[in-house]
């Protein structure tokens, strides 16, 4: 059985992922500092799968924990989910998003070349491709200079792996998401942001519930079908499985080049608008909003091109657009 770090494992990504790596016979390591979640995800994981996973407190900005870690455990492969993520928040706090987000994935990668951790999977973001001239995006589009610190972090991110890689033994795979959204479908873990959401999908949810009085939707005069910005928005258990994907393809020494890059997301552009109102009429709940000025950092469409991943891989989403806003709402009704 393969030992597998999870950094930020108790999150929102990264606990799914926790559940299917279980699922398929991993042996899973949790790292979480509890910044952006809580201790009683681990109680629902267990609950999911029968197993409790191994988990460890640690602010991987402390160095030394760093250290003392991979003394202690001795692991097949890293999943780095553990990072700051609100474009929003970070073109206000950008000092906390360098820190956070590159400082902790250099300590990570320094620690698993010491003790000859070879295989790397990165939470990366389409956010490297800044605002692409095609849609869709492939992995070829260039990365652009990144609208916001959060984009500059997962491009800087990306550029350290693969300096590591050309001068150790690490193998590494940058998966770029697009927009995850979703819960499990037992309901016991989904997207639960500490404070304000940053994120769409939180925001319709608690506003639908009631716990919010309104919904901003920031511009409604991009040039896009109905004004409002466009993602991909992808089921997190379908991006769940894509770790799975590249992470099997490291271990069985399948990679074509020791940093490989995929697009991870569903190939289909939805706009704001549209998945409020898809959320309406999946859930049969209404959704308050108001229209907001642009928001500083934001892009105007993005959506990706996934026959890489599909090919490579052998990986490809099976979840809807209303699939995953059903599992959504079910989670938040079981709040």
């Amino acid at each position: 059985m393969k030992t597998i770090l999870v950094t930020g494992g108790l999150g929102y990504i990264g606990s799914h992922t926790v559940v299917e790596l279980q699922n398929v016979g991993f042996d899973v390591v949790i790292i979480d500092d509890l910044s952006n979640t809580s201790i009683g995800v681990l109680d629902n994981i267990t609950s999911i799968t029968g197993i409790k996973p191994r988990y460890e407190q640690i602010d991987l900005k402390d160095r030394e924990a760093v250290k003392h870690f991979f003394k202690y455990y001795a692991v097949d492969g890293v999943i780095h989910f553990a990072a700051s993520k609100a474009v929003g928040e970070s073109v206000h706090e950008p000092l906390k998003y360098y820190e956070n987000n590159i400082s902790t994935l250099t300590y990570v990668l320094k620690e698993m070349v010491v003790n000859n951790v070879s295989n790397f999977i990165f939470s990366s973001s389409c956010t490297v491709y800044g605002q692409a001239d095609e849609m869709p995006i492939t992995e070829n589009a260039p990365t652009k200079e990144a609208e916001s610190p959060y984009g500059a972090t997962k491009k800087m991110g990306e550029v350290i792996i693969s300096d590591t890689t050309k001068a150790t033994d690490l193998k590494a795979i940058a998966l770029r998401y697009f927009n995850p959204i979703g819960a499990h479908p037992s309901a016991k873990i989904g997207e639960l942001p500490i404070g304000v959401p940053q994120n769409l999908i939180p925001f319709v949810l608690q506003t639908a519930a009631g716990i919010r009085k309104e919904l901003s939707v920031f511009g409604d005069d991009y040039p896009t079908p109905d004004g409002t910005a466009v993602r991909d928005y992808i089921h997190v258990v379908d991006l769940a499985k894509a770790h799975i994907a590249a992470l099997n393809r490291l271990l069985d020494k399948k990679n074509k080049a020791n940093c490989e890059y995929f697009n991870i997301g569903t190939g289909k552009g939805s706009t704001v608008l549209e998945v409020v109102h898809a959320f309406e009429k999946t859930t049969g709940k209404k959704v308050n909003y108001k229209i907001a000025p642009r928001r500083a950092g934001d892009i105007v469409t993005a959506y990706a091109d996934t026959t890489l991943a599909n090919t490579e891989l052998g990986w490809k989403t099976e979840m809807s657009l209303e699939e995953g806003l059903a599992s959504s709402w079910k989670w938040q009704e079981g709040l």
